[in-house]
């Protein structure tokens, strides 16, 4: 099934999606937006693009395991967009995707502008990669 992932932030929300066969993760876009409304558009507009089945939004938790002000953004964020576009959605633990997509960009030497351009949409990819095989291993 096809599989849209969500790196929810302030000013830029990273999107990757899967093949249908959920092997690999690939960058689509970074969508440059703080209004909320306009963002889960732009994302529903993804969806119904790729036809995903399937939505996984970063959950952002403590590094203790606690839901912070964050992770609950985001959750809310989730629950909205799965009512706009009729698509189910999952909270997928995305503790520490930022901090391994900026070392995948430093093996790949992507600094400056050109990182800061694809910084989330590479977290969004890792926090999909990760869901992806976990449901590999485990029946979902």
């Amino acid at each position: 099934m096809v599989i849209v992932s969500v790196d929810l932030g302030d000013s830029r929300t990273g999107i990757a999606v899967c093949d249908k066969l959920e092997m690999l993760a690939s960058p689509v876009t970074v969508i440059h937006e703080r209004y909320i409304p306009r963002v889960i558009d732009e994302v529903s507009r993804i969806v119904r693009e790729t036809a995903a089945e399937l939505i996984v939004v970063g959950y952002p938790k403590n590094m203790n395991g606690t839901v912070g002000e964050r992770a609950e953004k985001c959750a809310a964020f989730a629950a909205d967009l799965s009512e706009a576009c009729g698509v189910k959605t999952v909270l997928w633990d995305e503790r520490l995707t930022t901090v391994s997509a900026h070392y995948a960009l430093n093996e790949t030497k992507t600094y400056g502008k050109k990182r800061k351009n694809v910084i989330d949409s590479v977290a969004a990819v890792m926090i999909l990669q990760s869901y992806l095989d976990h449901r590999k291993h485990h029946d979902e």
